[in-house]
């Protein structure tokens, strides 16, 4: 990868990346509230999204946004630049390395590497989009301390958790999105690969096979993609949520809460014993429009930014 690549690829990532986060950000709210263990629960997307709109305003749909920009954009250039980097090299390996493995590794490891920004910013966000709710859901127990903004929540986790609490569920976070990624880019590469055939012919020349595809076609490649892996791994991020959101509760509130378990697995089957496979995919449907929409707009503006960069490079 040369500088100009380089160049290239990080300024699309960090522009895609931003577009798809300030367009998609209040489902992704909806998300963490479905997933959280609140009482009484809300019924379904819409119902997050207006009942959270009435009670609390525009921009509580928007609440741990602020985490998103400073830290979000830099995770979603780590994670494109090195998926990019990671399957350029495997490639161009003479092992001859099959495809769907180059694209399932690829997707991991560009995983496991963003998820070092991607986990501190996750943690903040999803308690501030969740706090409100859960305080509501626990009167008369005790209060959960309030974060104020991102920068408020950063000192506290910091101040009650330590550094680790920043990191509370990076192994749980990349046991939720290391296969979401794999899957991902498996499939999106897949269908980008069916979507070249069928525009072009079954050729076997890998200069048609890296085409640029018309516009509708990432577009339908990304959404599909999307869906598929946001759907197969919703219990993993529900699982998640909760390892995350569990331990915010009982260190800042100073009370016992609820045990959801303690790693992964625990959670899991925790959940199934709730509400069964229904109460795994809980929120399911929130998960699959948000990150089908998220992955379409990402995907979308990276490999049209990518476009738009690199003219503009070539000609000044």
């Amino acid at each position: 990868m040369g500088d100009d690549d380089f160049l290239v690829n990080g300024l699309s990532s960090a522009t895609s990346g931003l577009i798809s986060r300030i367009l998609t950000h209040p489902l992704d709210t909806a998300k963490a509230r479905l997933q959280a263990p609140i009482k009484p629960p809300y019924k379904g997307t819409l119902d997050v999204l207006t009942r959270t709109y009435k009670t609390e305003g525009f921009l509580a749909l928007y609440r741990g946004f602020g985490a998103i920009v400073v830290g979000g954009t830099p995770g979603t250039m780590a994670y494109l630049m090195s998926y990019d980097y990671v399957k350029e090299k495997l490639s161009s390996s003479e092992k001859n390395i099959p495809e769907f493995a180059i694209h399932f590794t690829s997707g991991m490891l560009a995983e496991t590497f963003a998820c070092i920004i991607y986990v501190p910013v996750d943690v903040i966000k999803e308690r501030l989009q969740v706090q409100r709710s859960i305080d509501q859901s626990n009167r008369g127990v005790g209060q959960v301390i309030p974060y104020k903004g991102s920068y408020d929540a950063l000192k506290q986790i910091l101040k009650y958790e330590g550094l680790g609490g920043i990191y509370k569920g990076y192994g749980a976070t990349l046991a939720s999105f290391g296969p979401y990624s794999a899957v991902f880019f498996v499939a999106y590469e897949r269908l980008k690969q069916y979507s070249r055939m069928h525009l072009y012919g079954n050729e076997s020349d890998s200069n048609i096979m890296k085409e640029n595809l018309p516009f509708y076609y990432t577009v339908g490649c990304s959404a599909g993609a999307g869906a598929f892996a946001s759907f197969l791994t919703s219990p993993l991020d529900m699982a998640k949520l909760r390892l995350q959101i569990q331990r915010g509760q009982s260190s800042s509130s100073g009370l016992k809460t609820k045990k959801e378990g303690n790693n992964m697995i625990e959670c899991l089957q925790n959940i199934y014993k709730e509400g069964g496979v229904r109460g795994l995919f809980r929120g399911a449907g929130s998960r699959v429009l948000h990150w089908s929409s998220a992955m379409t707009i990402t995907m979308t503006s990276y490999e049209e930014c990518r476009n738009f960069y690199r003219n503009a490079l070539c000609t000044s």
